[in-house]
């Protein structure tokens, strides 16, 4: 999936920054000597992150990066909640209480892989907020489609898929919660973890897809240019998907889309048939065998499985 800008929005073709370049941060911790201890994973370069991003004009109005947390979710929630204000931007070198839908905790080695949660306050019919983290799904897979080289898809609603071994693999996840009066994102993404260190067999990271750059500098300052100019984009069509072009994005990346699932609901229900669309709300439609086109929003869904044993996504 290659999922283009709409038109007239930033298409991220911005002038190089001080320290944009593949190895900034490594080139800026190494002069500060032995700041890190694993090579493979050196820190997040704050200073140049936020020269690259935070500018008069932009979404992005302050970014902390932090050695540790709990949860980045948890804790800007919080912050939100007291009136933190939209274009926070909080990343973690660490999560250890890190959380999915449906509280789902899933953890990862220090400085592998990009944790990160921003403050949004959509301008648009709460009604359409739905999109939100659909939006994000379609910005990662832009930016990792430009900054990394890889081909990703999209299991509805919020994971991020990698292609590896010919099976389609787990490598990052979205997960939108209210607060205040906005919405915390939150997006998780596997950069450099090796096999022996994945969560789960079904889990991949960037580096064991054959990423053409693991600097995670690169990658977080292309994934939020990314969220902005869909965000911007989405926000001047009123939170229309059609308009915005969010709905096509998505569609056309969505690896759920064509096959047979089984969708688990709450109270032991289950809807079983083929994801056939997407409506204007972001829910995916089921037609089932008895002639019925079933829609299911993400709220309801506890989990997403292909409706056959195997498959290649969980």
């Amino acid at each position: 999936m290659t999922p283009q800008p709409p038109e007239n929005q930033d298409k991220d073709g911005r002038s190089p920054e001080p320290g944009d370049g593949p190895g900034a941060s490594g080139a800026s911790a190494a002069s500060g000597g032995g700041r890190w201890s694993d090579l493979e994973r050196p820190p997040l370069d704050v200073r140049a992150l936020r020269r690259a991003l935070v500018r008069p004009g932009s979404l992005w109005t302050a970014l902390d990066v932090v050695e540790a947390t709990g949860s980045t979710n948890t804790d800007l929630a919080l912050r939100a909640a007291a009136g933190e204000p939209e274009g926070t931007v909080l990343v973690a070198e660490e999560q250890t209480a890190a959380r999915g839908r449906l509280d789902r905790r899933w953890s990862a080695p220090p400085r592998s892989g990009i944790f990160v949660s921003v403050v949004l306050t959509p301008r648009v019919p709460q009604e359409r907020w739905g999109w939100l983290p659909l939006l994000a799904g379609v910005a990662v897979a832009t930016a990792l489609s430009r900054a990394a080289g890889v081909d990703t898809a999209l299991k509805w609603p919020n994971d991020v898929l990698l292609t590896v071994g010919g099976a389609e693999r787990k490598a990052g996840g979205i997960l939108a919660e209210r607060a205040g009066d906005g919405v915390v994102l939150g997006m998780g993404l596997n950069v450099s973890l090796h096999e022996d260190e994945l969560p789960v067999p079904t889990a991949t990271s960037l580096a064991l897809a054959g990423a053409h750059t693991t600097d995670r500098d690169t990658l977080l300052r292309a994934v939020l240019r990314s969220l902005e100019t869909w965000y911007v984009a989405w926000q001047d069509a009123d939170g229309d998907p059609v308009a915005s072009g969010l709905q096509e994005a998505y569609a056309a990346g969505c690896a759920t889309l064509g096959r047979a699932v089984r969708a688990e609901l709450p109270g032991d229900r289950t809807v079983r048939g083929e994801a056939v669309a997407l409506d204007g709300d972001g829910r995916l439609i089921l037609a089932t065998e008895d002639g019925v086109q079933q829609p299911v929003g993400a709220g309801d869904i506890v989990h997403l499985r292909p409706d056959t044993e195997g498959g290649g996504y969980s």
